[in-house]
Formats: structure tokens, C-alpha cells, sequence
């Protein structure tokens, strides 16, 4: 029987949801406007105020956004775009945990020498054989302590007094907790973890409310950096990471294109250098904005911007080609972007992972992935959700050990690493699977 998979990105999958509205949905007051360059912003005297989220590019604030970008007329802009909605879906559902499909038995107790969490025996990825070698990885390491990297997870939130998650948690170290004042005058108050785009002062200000209400966020940052060694739950793929939680998404998933180029920009600007992004949509209504700022923030902050490729196939029958059926952001064309394919226990292509020769990047273990959620609690779910995390705890521990490594070298060690696959090669350009021991092997060698 074909497992009900998980994921922000379920697609067609979801009954009751679609992926294309009859009527597309944008916010009424928001209008994003792209001047050409050395321009500054167009005046209107619809414009009510103004922010500027890249160079060149504004957010504006309007009584009518219909109005004003008929209106708009210069040779200085570049392109107007209306701020759109991702379209509500329902969210996902977890999944018990199933040993048979894990294969349990590949896991050996040698494998555990490095880790004393509870239940480290439920992370199949962590395995040689079909997942990314973590085991081993972890039992030759270079012989100098990685340097620590904030991985920012922009998602629905995060339960950071989670018993995994409370020690790994990024803290502002500019801002003084409750005092309500912007410390570091960074536009923000309180904003000890991170920032929430969807819950908003009357300025419009973002909050600092990023406790999860849906445990999407959590599971993911589990994934990622779940605290080692600590006799409890799991272990996430790196030990070096602290999670900056960005809750962007809504539990209906129907979060603006603003609430996620905000994010980013957040993100960038206190020293993320790897982003998650575990959502999308299968519409991008012709605008490049979300685009832009990946460019931008790969070219001025050095960030990675990992995507999870979508869950709208039906394989192995009817493969979702993210080439020809664009999904985004993960078929933008962004270099500093790192594009993920889900695999299986077995090695397999999971039968509801989109594909692409041209625009995903590789797969990782993303098939009943047991991890954390809210409440001291743990689950299993799948999904290209659950595959990109692994894949930012694995760039996470190359860049730590490799600082010096540009964007591109990061994506190049990883790309070129793979453990290759027949099944892949024509699905993926890596044509492979992630493998930290072979990345921390292939980043050396780039580094020199």
C-alpha cells in the first residue's frame, strides 16, 4: 500500500487541496516594486510607506495594490509584483514508526559507540548502507573542533524548550530577553530566537513569537542539530549548528511571498549561513522576487538555501519533473541554491518525491525520518521536508570543518560526493545520494 506521506509541500497529494486557486489570492495593501539599478523608488501618492528588502527592491504599503500598479509608470522600474499567498493546504500528518521498512538490522551496535541518545537506533539515515554514513563520519572526524553555524529554519516555528532542542537554540546575543526594547536596533524587539512574519504589531512589525503551534518546525530542526550525547531522544546530523527559528509558514501553509523574503533577509543579516526551506508552491505567478533575494543573499552573505524538491509524484508510475512542472522556490535557478530529492531505507527514490535533471540537486533520506515535535515528544513523517534537513545538517558540518569555503564550494562538495545510483541518474543532476563522510572527504581537498 502506498504510504500517506507528510510535508509542507503535499501538492496534489492532499485531497481537498489544489495547487492552482481559480481566483490567484495576494495581500490587498502590499505591492512589491524592483527599480533598475542606482534608482531609488518611484513616487506615488499611493504609496503610504516603504521598505526595502534588497537593493533596489521595495515593499510598499498602498490603500490598492491593483490600483497603484496600473498606475506606475517609469522607465526606472524593472518589474511590480503583487505580494501572493501560497494558497492554503491542509498540514501534514505524522506516521508511526515502522522498523521493517527501516531495516533496523543494518544497524549494528559498533554504530553507536558515538552516541548515547535513546533513540539513535531509530535513525536509519544515519547508516553507510542507504543513508549518509553519519555513523562513520562521526568516528573519523578531523582532528580540530568545527566551528559553529547557524542554520536558520524558516518554517512554522520552533519548540525551543524542547528537551532535544533547548540547548541548541541561537540567542540573539545583541538583545536583552523581555525587556521589550530593540537592543540592537535591528527593527525587531525581543527577537531572542528568531522572528515571526506572521504575527505582526500595529506597525507592522514582525514579533518574536517563534514557538511552533505545528510540529513541522521542530521535526525539522530535530533533524538538523537535535542535541548529541545527551541520554535522551535523538541525534541530529551535526553537532555544531545552532537553529535560528523563523515562523513564517502558517499551520494552513498559506504563507505571502514578504513573510518569506523577510525571513531571509533576517536570516542573512544575523549570520545564518544555511537556510531550510521545507515548503513552496506549484505557482509562482510569473515574479522573481523570492528569487532575487536567494540571489542576493548567496552573493552578499554567503548563505545556502536548502529546498526541499516537493511531494507530488505518484511513482514509481507518474514522476513530478520540477523541470517542466515548476515548483518553488525550488526550480528557481539561484546558484547558492541546493535543491533535495527524498530516498528510502532502500536506497530507493520515495514514491512521492518530485524530480528533476535540471533543478534538483540530490536526494537524502527522507522516508519515515523519526525526529522531533512538540512537547518533549517524537515522531516519525515523510516528505521532501523531512530530506532537506538532513541535507542542512550535512552542509552544516562540511562548512563547519571547511569555514572557508565559498557558497559555491560548499554545493560543489556536495554534489560531487554523492553515492550514485542508477535509479538516480536520470532523475537528478548529482544522479546521487548525500553522504557526510564523502562531503567532509571532498571539502578537504576544495579547501586547499
Amino acid at each position: 500500500m502506498m504510504k500517506i506521506t507528510t510535508g509542507i509541500l503535499m501538492g496534489l497529494l492532499i485531497l481537498g487541496t489544489t495547487a492552482h486557486a481559480a481566483h490567484e489570492r495576494y495581500h490587498p495593501n502590499h505591492l512589491f516594486i524592483k527599480m533598475k539599478e542606482g534608482k531609488g523608488l518611484v513616487k506615488s501618492p499611493l504609496i503610504t510607506s516603504s521598505r526595502e528588502i534588497i537593493d533596489g527592491l521595495y515593499l510598499v504599503n498602498t490603500p490598492n495594490a491593483d490600483t497603484l500598479s496600473q498606475t506606475l509608470n517609469s522607465n526606472a522600474i524593472e518589474y511590480v509584483e503583487k505580494d501572493y499567498y501560497a494558497g492554503k493546504k491542509s498540514m501534514p500528518k505524522l506516521e508511526a514508526f515502522d522498523p521493517i521498512e527501516l531495516q533496523i538490522k543494518s544497524i549494528t551496535n559498533l554504530d553507536f559507540l558515538n552516541f548515547n541518545d535513546r533513540y539513535v537506533n531509530k535513525l536509519w539515515a544515519f547508516n553507510g548502507e542507504f543513508g549518509m554514513d553519519v555513523f562513520k563520519a562521526y568516528a573519523s572526524l578531523p582532528n580540530w573542533a568545527p566551528e559553529e553555524i547557524i542554520v536558520a529554519v524558516v518554517d512554522t516555528g520552533v519548540d525551543h524548550n524542547h528537551e532535544d532542542l533547548k540547548d541548541v537554540m541561537w540567542i540573539n546575543p545583541g538583545e536583552i530577553p523581555g525587556d521589550g526594547i530593540d537592543n540592537d536596533n535591528n527593527g525587531y524587539i525581543d527577537d531572542i530566537h528568531g522572528i515571526n512574519t506572521i504575527d505582526r504589531d500595529q506597525n507592522g512589525r514582525a514579533s518574536s513569537n517563534t514557538m511552533a503551534s505545528h510540529w513541522h518546525g521542530t521535526h525539522v530542526s530535530g533533524t538538523i542539530a537535535a542535541t548529541q550525547n545527551n541520554g535522551v531522544g535523538i541525534a541530529g546530523v551535526a553537532n555544531n549548528v545552532k537553529i535560528m527559528a523563523l515562523r513564517t509558514v502558517p499551520d494552513n501553509s498559506d504563507e505571502l511571498d514578504s513573510n518569506v523574503v523577510e525571513s531571509f533577509k533576517y536570516a542573512a543579516k544575523n549570520g545564518a549561513k544555511i537556510i531550510n526551506c521545507s515548503f513552496g508552491k506549484s505557482k509562482n505567478e510569473g515574479g522573481m522576487v523570492v528569487r532575487d533575494v536567494i540571489n542576493e543573499i548567496g552573493k552578499k552573505y554567503g548563505v545556502l538555501v536548502v529546498v526541499s524538491s516537493g511531494n507530488d509524484s505518484w511513482g514509481p508510475f507518474n514522476w513530478q519533473d520540477n523541470d517542466t512542472n515548476l515548483k518553488y522556490p525550488a526550480s528557481f535557478d539561484s546558484p547558492n541554491m541546493l535543491v533535495i530529492a527524498s530516498s528510502t531505507s532502500a536506497g530507493k527514490l520515495s514514491n512521492f518525491s518530485n524530480i528533476g535533471k535540471l533543478t534538483v540537486d540530490v536526494a537524502a533520506p527522507g522516508s519515515n525520518i523519526y525526529s522531533t515535535i512538540n512537547g518533549n515528544g517524537y515522531s516519525s513523517a515523510s516528505g521532501t521536508s523531512m530530506a532537506a534537513p538532513n541535507a542542512s545538517g550535512v552542509a552544516a558540518m562540511v562548512l563547519g570543518y571547511y569555514p572557508q569555503l565559498s557558497v559555491d564550494g560548499l554545493k560543489e562538495a556536495i554534489t560531487s560526493s554523492v553515492v550514485k545510483s542508477a535509479e538516480f541518474s536520470d532523475k537528478m543532476t548529482s544522479g546521487g545520494r548525500i553522504n557526510l563522510k564523502a562531503a567532509l572527504k571532498k571539502a578537504k581537498h576544495l579547501e586547499k
